[in-house]
């Protein structure tokens, strides 16, 4: 039975490479291909699941995070195909779209199965080149092409990281198995100054992976891929970040640098992309900047060693972008409804409202209850405080209403502590059933992610309560351009490597302006 434990997930990437092999070969086949293989990959993966949780004996040894990580995978692969077969029905190029989905998948899976950084290093950038092809779809439109330059070498630098830091290690400590360095890690008081070198490069490279500020540029701009290749990349693939910091959370957790490195640029990415979300009215680009600022409050959750919540925070973030992708035009029209509904409230009251400043204090008082009471009557792991605090800043807004009468306060504080509630259940059984369990945050991280999440929560308050927008002007336009970082980080990157393009397309002019571009031969 460990045998078949330790071998059954190796099928997952074997089944999506056959999968792969068949559309080469049988291109007039190449749906039924992929529509077997991604559900043969879903069923291994549920069946590796309940193997998993057998074996487990109740609750010990825990199960570990890649049995749920896998089964995510597979479910995503098999809803965005089965899209997939409908939205690019009449295309050119569809068995080109599904050798590349196929080794995307089998890549990510890849990732998620090794116990090895080798070959996560190898798989990581394989899922990377794979997607590179996807992006760029659509061969004849300049700004894909563009777009994925950008990614491609910020994929490169990191890979480049990756490497330097598993030579590192090997160096250290003779291994690259992530249990015996996981082991080393907890093993001595400090980490080797090589070691801990090598866990500032892993931050370091996650954070690029994960398109963190200042390098956020192309994960905003890769609308020109067809709609299940966003689905892919914002619920599948940057995601991985997360997952690996959370398989080596002991070296993580043991460097000081590496940790401050990710609540840093983590917490500022999730606040200025957060605000920029507010700014944007497209559908697509406000989904994309809302991924870049999950993924910065995903890097904190993991500086600050809150690793169970970073697991459950990538599942929830997973289903619900892959959702909101695969529903985008439905999305439109419901957002038309309730800005149409806002507009009408915002007319019928100017005067100020108490409610969002009421908000917070009452949901960290329900939230900090709540731990409590799960802690001492069903002996749960206790939740940090700063878990509590930025727990209740993100649930606060569910108080906020536009006017009065649209829902009772009452009703609107049992919401909250319902979905308080949910959340610590969740947090439970990926803390018990998952293994995967939550580090003591440094203080100084935890006050500086407290004090950056309070002045998000506070401008929220200042926009929602403000007059016409005209007063908040002079932010507005720094706000919208996301502080303007992308254009300077993207003439630097031209400026490193210009991209292979015609200089006579039509949009180059407006994306590359003073930027080197370089003609094809």
């Amino acid at each position: 039975m460990l045998r078949l434990v330790d071998c059954l997930p190796w099928a997952l990437p074997g089944i999506y490479l056959i999968g792969a092999f068949f559309v080469t070969v049988f291109a007039r086949h190449a749906w039924l291909a992929v529509r077997t293989s991604t559900r043969l990959a879903l069923v291994v993966a549920a069946v590796s699941l309940a193997v998993s949780f057998t074996m487990t004996s109740g609750l010990s040894p825990a199960i570990g995070p890649a049995p749920v990580v896998c089964l995510l995978i597979t479910f995503l692969g098999w809803v965005i195909g089965a899209y997939s077969h409908r939205y690019l029905n009449g295309e050119s190029g569809q068995s080109r779209f599904l050798i590349y989905f196929s080794l995307t998948l089998a890549a990510v899976s890849s990732v998620v199965i090794t116990t090895n950084l080798a070959v996560i290093i190898l798989a990581w950038s394989a899922s990377s080149v794979a997607l590179h092809h996807l992006l760029t779809f659509y061969r004849d439109r300049p700004a894909a092409i563009l777009v994925a330059h950008k990614k491609f070498l910020a994929s490169r630098f990191a890979e480049t990281l990756l490497v330097i830091a598993a030579i590192l290690l090997y160096w250290e400590w003779g291994t690259l198995n992530i249990s015996a360095i996981s082991a080393h890690a907890q093993a001595g008081v400090w980490l080797p100054p090589r070691a801990n070198v090598a866990a500032v490069l892993i931050a370091a490279a996650v954070l690029l992976k994960c398109a963190q500020l200042p390098l956020h540029g192309w994960l905003i701009q890769v609308m020109e891929a067809p709609t299940p290749v966003s689905a892919l990349l914002h619920a599948g693939v940057v995601n991985l970040g997360g997952y690996v910091l959370i398989r080596l959370a002991p070296l993580i957790d043991a460097s000081l640098a590496a940790k401050t490195l990710l609540v840093i640029v983590g917490s500022l990415t999730a606040a200025i992309a957060g605000l920029v979300m507010l700014t944007r009215i497209t559908i697509k680009v406000r989904l994309a900047w809302s991924t870049c600022s999950q993924m910065g409050f995903m890097m904190m959750e993991c500086g600050l060693g809150l690793y169970d919540l970073a697991l459950l925070h990538l599942v929830s973030h997973a289903l619900y972008k892959a959702y909101a992708f695969l529903t985008a035009g439905e999305a439109m029209r419901d957002g038309l409804t309730r800005r149409t509904i806002a507009q009408t409230m915002h007319k019928a009251t100017h005067r100020f409202r108490p409610e969002p400043l009421l908000a917070l204090p009452i949901a960290w008082a329900v939230a900090a209850g709540s731990a409590s009471l799960w802690h001492y009557t069903l002996d749960l792991p206790r939740l940090p405080w700063i878990a509590t605090a930025l727990l209740s800043c993100g649930l606060a807004t569910l108080l906020w209403t536009p006017a009065p009468g649209l829902k009772p306060f009452g009703r609107r504080v049992l919401d909250l502590a319902v979905g308080v509630q949910l959340y610590l259940g969740w947090h439970g059984l990926v803390a018990l059933w998952i293994g995967v369990s939550t580090r003591e945050p440094d203080f100084g991280l935890a006050v500086w992610s407290l004090l950056v999440f309070v002045a998000l929560y506070l401008a929220q308050v200042a926009i929602s309560i403000s007059k016409p927008i005209d007063s908040l002007s002079r932010w507005y336009d720094w706000i919208y351009a996301g502080l303007y970082l992308d254009e300077r980080m993207t003439r630097l990157t031209f400026w490193l490597w210009p991209p292979r393009l015609k200089p006579d397309a039509p949009v180059i002019a407006a994306v590359t302006d003073h930027l080197p571009v370089r003609s094809n031969p």
